[in-house]
């Protein structure tokens, strides 16, 4: 789904004279394409406030810490993603209670929030996983409900769209109270090393954060908060301003091949091709099978 070096020498001559142009600079910390790499998203997100960080774990530690939780204090998120959405939770003391998903999207199941939902649980992680939103609506009604947070994962999806009722679209990421991505190289938006960012349109939120990614400090050298050293570095936000611009072309590009493997194992009675939402566009991350009737593990060594 994709070629970083082929799609590196499309955009060459672009992302090279970006880089030099930081290198002539010397501003490699928080220099000016930081700034700007914040309002292009913000813009292309249409949220408020875009926090860059310097990876998509550091973003969702940082998410949670701007909400002033307690050691014990209970994260309902899925069961089925990588490790980091967990990982944070237990590092900042907190209990991640663990929902199983949806079997057709892999998306965390609203049903099983409900059940899980206890008097110490303060927010909920949906992580929208291979590409595609989970059911954005009914865990911001449940979230309503319960007076509870909602941090959304969004590392694996950006540029999908939920779609409400009457066609009105919102991008993952920008429905909950915070977002958070990750620009991961392999990422659908990628940088060339560690990146990552935060989203929320809360502005007091968005001050919070913007103090704990950079050690606390929201005037030099007086710190408010506890915070920690987690920047974009200026190199990076080069890259992804100039990788931004191809986004919705790369997304759709997925999309194609993604239609190429439908049709091309349609009929065929051992595999299940990823299903999609009629609520969210799919940016296809990751084009996930699953398999019927036959030996998984012994498909995948052949495979490899």
């Amino acid at each position: 789904m994709v070629d970083l070096k082929r799609q590196y020498e499309k955009i060459q001559e672009e992302i090279d004279s970006a880089v030099l142009d930081v290198v002539r600079s010397t501003q490699y910390i928080n220099g000016p394409d930081v700034k700007h790499f914040q309002e292009e998203l913000e813009d292309y997100l249409d949220v408020r406030h875009v926090i860059p960080c310097a990876n998509g774990t550091d973003a969702l530690q940082v998410a949670m810490m701007s909400l002033d939780l307690k050691p014990g204090d209970e994260i309902i998120t899925t069961s089925f993603t990588f490790v980091a959405t967990v990982e944070v939770i237990s590092l900042l003391g907190l209990t991640p209670v663990l929902v199983d998903v949806d079997e057709d999207t892999f998306n965390i199941n609203p049903m099983e929030i409900c059940n899980a939902i206890t008097v110490r649980t303060k927010a909920i992680v949906p992580v929208h996983l291979f590409g595609q939103c989970a059911r954005m609506d009914e865990i911001m009604t449940i979230a309503r409900n319960h007076g509870l947070y909602v941090i959304e994962d969004a590392a694996q999806a950006i540029g999908a769209e939920f779609i409400y009722s009457k066609s009105r679209r919102k991008k993952a990421g920008t429905i909950g109270h915070i977002g958070c991505t990750s620009f991961f190289p392999s990422k659908n938006l990628g940088c060339y090393g560690d990146g990552g960012a935060i989203f929320t349109n809360n502005k007091k939120l968005a001050e919070k954060i913007r103090s704990i990614v950079n050690h606390g400090m929201s005037i030099r050298y007086y710190h408010n908060d506890v915070g920690v050293n987690s920047r974009l570095d200026t190199i990076q936000a080069a890259i992804l301003r100039i990788k931004l611009k191809y986004l919705d072309q790369y997304n759709e590009s997925r999309r194609k091949a993604a239609d190429y493997y439908d049709k091309a194992f349609e009929g065929n009675e051992n595999i299940v091709i990823p299903a999609r939402s009629s609520f969210s566009t799919h940016v296809f991350h990751q084009y996930t099978l699953k398999t019927r009737n036959i030996d998984r593990d012994k498909l995948l060594k052949h495979l490899a």
